[in-house]
Order: C-alpha cells, then sequence, then structure tokens
C-alpha cells in the first residue's frame, strides 16, 4: 500500500480492532470528550499492545455507544455543556438530547471522573 493512502475509521466502537489491524488513525466523537484517554488508546493499538488498547477502551466503551443515542452532534454537545466546556444548545437544525438519555450520557460522565 501506498504510504500516502491512510486508512481511517469513523466508528469508535470498533476503532481498537480496525487499528490492530492495521489502521492508521480514526475520526472519533468520543475523542471530543476525552482526547488525551482516546490518543492513549490508539497508539497503544497501533504500537501493537493490544491488551492495554483494550483494556484503556474497555473504560469509554460506554461513551462510543451511547454518544449515539441520538444523531450526531446532539449527545456530545450535550455532555460538553454538562461538562461546561461549550454553551447549552446546539445549531439550528439539531435539537437538545432527549432527557431520557441525558442520565445515560452523565453517568458515562461521571464514571470516568468528567463530573
Amino acid at each position: 500500500m501506498s504510504q500516502d493512502f491512510l486508512l481511517l475509521t469513523g466508528d469508535d466502537a470498533t476503532a481498537v480492532d480496525f487499528l490492530i489491524a492495521g489502521g492508521h488513525g480514526g475520526i472519533s466523537v468520543t475523542a471530543n470528550i476525552v482526547p488525551k484517554e482516546l490518543q492513549k488508546v490508539y497508539l497503544s493499538a497501533i504500537a501493537g499492545n493490544i491488551e492495554l488498547a483494550k483494556n484503556l477502551n474497555s473504560k469509554l466503551e460506554s461513551f462510543h455507544k451511547n454518544l449515539f443515542l441520538e444523531a450526531n452532534p446532539i449527545p456530545v454537545k450535550w455532555a460538553l455543556h454538562k461538562m461546561g466546556k461549550c454553551e447549552k444548545g446546539i445549531r439550528f437544525l439539531y435539537w437538545s438530547l432527549s432527557n431520557e438519555f441525558k442520565s445515560i450520557i452523565e453517568n458515562d460522565l461521571k464514571e470516568i471522573n468528567l463530573l
């Protein structure tokens, strides 16, 4: 494969396996919440430290799933607002995160000590 052609994933839930199989990186929603932690996961997987990558990633699996409870970017913007990283609300065309999902994502934030 050409060195100027990179294989990237856009699926947080399967990114570790993709990287272990030879992928080069990814475009991540979860990285908006925990960029340093996800960088450690990616670098570990790319370096072939499979056990460490999977262990680190296991702490983020709930986010990988729950940040897609509604259309992107509604859950991630709500989580960032909850963390005090951005103002409440989303541009027109997007709505606020549904009340039924707020506690799920809030629990994820608490689980990894972000709230």
